[in-house]
This record gives structure tokens, sequence and C-alpha cells, in this order.
């Protein structure tokens, strides 16, 4: 190719087009089909009829649920306030009774609804269902802690590029330093959006700002540290982390167990789903297994300071020695046209 700037156009297409299929691929495998898989339920009963029509439910089922029998109405609340089970049932021949969660997952609720309403069905009455764990009312699906992800993500990465491409010059402990900075904005946005704004988090915004901040700066970090060894392909990159690995095994909307096998195994310790389970155990579920979704975010954290710090000792390693000024042609003012449209391009792209 003949021309330089078709040539330079035609390269930076690259990054949205692979966006694109990146994109595409990761939101259908993991929002278009939902179903479950070995989603974990409840039955209420002690004796051997309660037993057996569980395993009917199961057996019925097949690998779309789990089922366990419980004792007690009390002992169906108390898994489900701490996540083992999705929703539990309580048979009835009078007034069936289905227990949910839907702070953990409207979806999910709606899912284990739609298992045993056909099976009240089948006693001629209707089935009577119980919220235990409900969102606040400002956000009734519960959902909005995902959009909030979105908002903390998108501002830490799209910083990267800021970071990356008109920071290039400066030393990485600046840059690391900045980008701890910029963390701790974006994550007072976040806790501005969630509190005083649209009202997700009625108690404990602190603490939501903490976790904000410690999963903001680990994308910053690990952003700032790729962009020595990636330069412009570091967009692409934090895309696929941070967004079409991220956002899809986050739980926001659909809980690994409504998902395949990939996007839940993610959920396990990916960074988004720590930041969404960790404000779900802080807002609704009295910190049940909050400690763990914090320490998942610390190790983010850990990995983006090492990742600067390997990228320092690289840059270090790299440095030229000074050399004195010999005279000679400036640079022409395309080469300079170039540079910086090439810095515009990966903001860009990145924002």
């Amino acid at each position: 190719m003949r021309s330089p700037a078709l040539r330079h156009v035609l390269t930076h297409l690259i990054t949205p087009l692979l966006m694109c299929i990146g994109m595409g691929l990761a939101y259908m495998g993991a929002f278009v089909t939902p179903e479950p898989h070995h989603l974990p339920v409840a039955v209420v009963g002690a004796g051997p009829r309660a037993k057996v029509f569980a395993q009917t439910v199961k057996d019925t089922a097949g690998d779309k649920l789990d089922v366990r029998t419980v004792a007690t109405r009390a002992d169906a609340v108390g898994l489900l306030r701490s996540r083992d089970v999705t929703g539990a049932y309580v048979p009835s021949a009078e007034a069936p009774e289905l227990l949910v969660a839907t702070a953990a997952s409207d979806m999910g609720a709606t899912a284990v609804e739609k298992v045993f309403t056909p099976v009240a069905a089948e006693e001629g009455v209707p089935l009577k269902v119980t919220d235990v764990a409900a969102p606040v009312a400002d956000d009734p699906t519960g959902q909005g802690l995902f959009f909030l992800l979105i908002a903390l993500s998108i501002g830490s990465y799209a910083s990267v590029a800021a970071l990356g491409a008109a920071g290039a010059t400066l030393p990485m402990r600046v840059r690391a330093l900045l980008a701890l900075a910029v963390s701790a904005v974006v994550s007072g946005i976040g806790a501005l959006l969630a509190g005083p704004v649209f009202h997700l988090a009625h108690h404990d915004l602190a603490s939501l700002w903490g976790m904000a901040w410690l999963y903001s700066a680990g994308i910053l970090l690990i952003g700032v540290g790729l962009h020595t060894f990636l330069k412009r392909w570091t967009t692409l990159t934090m895309m696929v982390l941070f967004v079409m690995l991220n956002f899809t095994s986050s739980g926001g909307l659909f809980r690994p167990e409504l998902q395949n096998g990939f996007f839940g195994t993610l959920h396990a310790f990916w960074n988004g789903a720590g930041f969404v389970e960790g404000i779900r155990s802080l807002l609704y579920f009295g910190d049940d297994d909050l400690a763990r979704n914090v320490w998942t975010l610390v190790v983010w954290l850990l990995a983006g300071l090492a990742v600067t710090a390997i990228a320092a000792a690289h840059e270090r390693s790299r440095a030229p020695r000074r050399a004195p000024v010999l005279p000679g042609p400036a640079p022409s003012v395309e080469q300079e046209t170039l540079a910086d449209a090439e810095e515009e391009a990966e903001e860009t792209v990145g924002v």
C-alpha cells in the first residue's frame, strides 16, 4: 500500500472491528440465552414425603436444578440470606409458598418462580411468592449495581488511554500516582451516583466508596503498566479484560447459575464479580461473604501494582543514555500530525 496515511487509518480500524467481534461474542454468548445450570433450590419439609417431592422436582428438571431439603422455613430463609440457594419451596395443599431473595438476583428469582408455579398449579392452588431480601425501592430490580459497575469501569479504562498516551513521557512512578489519584476521583463519582443521586445505597456509602476505589485502582494500574508493552493495543486489551469478560461474568444481570460454564467460572474470581457481589453483601445480606469479595479486589490491585513495577523496570532498562544533541532537521509536520493522530485515536476508542 503506497499511501502511508491510508495504511495508518486502516491499521487503526483493526481495533474497533475486533471490539465489534469481541463484544458480540461476549454479550450474546453470556446474555442471549440464559438457562438454569445446577440452580440451587430448597424444598422445606422433614419427612419422607418432602424427600420424595424434592427428588421428583430434581428428576423433572434434570441438570437445571440442584435440589436439597431443609427442615424448616427458617432454615430456608437462612440459606437465601447467605445466597446458598436461589429459591425455597414450602409445599402445602392449601397455600404453597415460594421464598426468594431478589436482591441477590432478580433474574434468578424469576427463574425459580417459573419452575415452581406449575408445581403449585398441579395442586389447583395459587403460589404465594415471598421476597426475604428485596432491593431498595429506588432500585426495584437490583440491577442498578450492574450499571454502577459499568460507570466505574468506563471511567477507569478510558483514563488509561489518557495516562498511557498523553503521559507516556512521564516516569512510571508519576503515572502510577496519577492512576491512584484518578481512581479516587472515579470511585468518588461512583459513590455520588450510588448515594445522593440515584439512592442505590441507603447506608454504608463510605464502604461502597472504598470498594469502588479498590476496583478502579486495580484497573488503572493494570492498564498503565500494560501500556508500556502493548502501546496502542492497550485499549483493546482493556476492553477484553474489563468489558467483554468482566461485565458478562459480574453477576449483575444473570448469576452464574443462569450462564454457561465459562462465564460462571470467571464469576468466582473476576474483579467485576467481586465488586457487585461485595456491594450486595454490604447493602442487603449483612456482610455475608464480604471479606472474600474484598480480597478478590485486593488481589487485582496487587496484580496492578506488580504490572506497573515490571513496566517501570522495563522502562529503566531500555532508557537510552543521554547523548549530545546533534544538529539536524526537525521532525516534519506530517510526522508530528501522525503521532498526534495515533494518540487521539487511542483515547477516542478508549472512551
